[in-house]
């Protein structure tokens, strides 16, 4: 089952923790919750979702904010590695479409490492190779999380939907724990949870509206 908004948030689950302190819901008792994912090849999670990560711990770690990263794979496999993500955070390293979209807009120091460093604890999403066939189950997961309206749509409408569906869980090489588990559609996403451990929020992209909702958990 997927994590569901207004419900108590399922753990964390990773295959290791790259900076910082192993740590999990929880353990963060008490504390308001954000989690970054991101993707090392993302050039969008260089450009507004880490540095919105950054700053929200800058602002808030104090006042009982926890920001936790996770780096995830749902594409390209062979660059959203756990080798790749110690190059980021031990040398500042980008590689692939980050590297490239970083350059474009001179956001590089020596050519490809980023200006800054991600200050709190990140860890690699547990990745999982996927082998055997589709379960019907699953597509129903993905078609409930991204499709809200779907029991609206025409009959074959619905058959579109579902073999799109299909056609990506059949490109998919791995599943990544946290990625899934939270239903989420790409990178970067937000997940937000309360000092009692709901979860509240999960958003993808550009999140104009996470500093804000930030402060409403910190005054309940």
């Amino acid at each position: 089952m997927t994590a569901q908004i207004g419900t108590k948030s399922p753990d964390l689950q990773v295959s290791e923790w790259i900076q910082g302190l192993p740590t999990n819901i929880d353990k963060e008792k008490d504390n308001v919750i954000l989690i970054e994912v991101f993707q090392v090849n993302c050039p969008g999670c260089f450009m507004y979702g880490i540095p919105q990560a950054i700053d929200i711990y800058q602002k808030y770690r104090k006042e009982g904010v926890t920001v936790l990263g996770i780096a995830t794979a749902f594409e390209d496999f062979d660059k959203n590695t756990a080798e790749n993500l110690k190059l980021l955070l031990t040398e500042g390293k980008v590689i692939g479409e980050t590297l490239k979209a970083l350059g474009q807009y001179n956001q590089l120091v020596d050519g490809n490492k980023i200006p800054y460093k991600i200050p709190f604890p990140v860890a690699m999403d547990l990745l999982k190779k996927e082998d055997g066939p589709i379960s019907q189950t699953k597509i129903d997961e993905i078609i409930q999380a991204n499709v809200p309206s779907y029991e609206s749509y025409s009959e074959s409408q619905k058959l579109e939907i579902i073999e799109r569906v299909k056609q990506y869980l059949k490109s998919k090489e791995y599943s990544a724990y946290i990625f899934d588990k939270f239903a989420l559609r790409g990178t970067p996403s937000t997940i937000l949870i309360d000092k009692k451990g709901i979860l509240r929020d999960v958003a993808f992209g550009t999140n104009d509206f996470l500093e804000e909702n930030i402060k409403k958990l910190l005054s309940e």
